[in-house]
């Protein structure tokens, strides 16, 4: 990995929630280092509406965002990744498109928030839920020592923070 700047692209199929919440706060804690993009397998073609109102809510931009193919950014004039992490176990189990520049994939399970069924008040809190714990290995991944690592221990690390709890 030659550039100072890492594009990391976020998985999942539906691209409303839990990508989404990944691409925008990486953006936000990762500036200067990292440039984070979202897709999904089969988008939703709508953020979900309580995906803003989470990042609105910790004073996260959410103009740009939009729920889009993973298509867009297998194409050859898309940006190159250096990473690709899946964050739903069905986009991690389906086939996805062969990245150019072999970014280093990884899975990171997190509970669907748009999937959840209960009151708004419910709703809210596991949105709030699984956007901390996004936050947590977000963290982890922007304070990893890239210089230091080898492409291999890179992969392990990723994986790892992919198993944090």
């Amino acid at each position: 990995m030659q550039s100072t700047v890492y594009n990391v692209l976020f998985l999942c199929t539906g691209n409303s929630a839990r990508s989404i919440l990944a691409e925008a706060y990486l953006n936000r804690s990762g500036r200067g280092h990292f440039h984070a993009y979202s897709a999904g397998s089969h988008p939703k073609g709508t953020v979900h509406p309580l995906t803003i109102e989470t990042l609105k809510g910790v004073g996260l931009p959410t103009s740009a965002l939009r729920s889009k193919a993973w298509d867009e950014f297998a194409r050859a004039d898309a940006p190159k990744m250096d990473f690709v992490i899946t964050v739903c176990d069905s986009a991690a189990g389906e086939v996805c498109p062969i990245w150019p520049g072999q970014p280093i994939t990884a899975h990171w399970s997190f509970a669907d928030p748009a999937a959840f069924r209960g009151s708004e008040a419910e709703a809210r809190a596991v949105f709030r839920e699984v956007f901390r714990q996004i936050r947590t290995r977000v963290d982890i991944l922007c304070n990893l020592p890239f210089a230091k690592l080898d492409r291999l221990a890179i992969k392990r690390e990723l994986d790892g923070i992919g198993r944090a709890g």
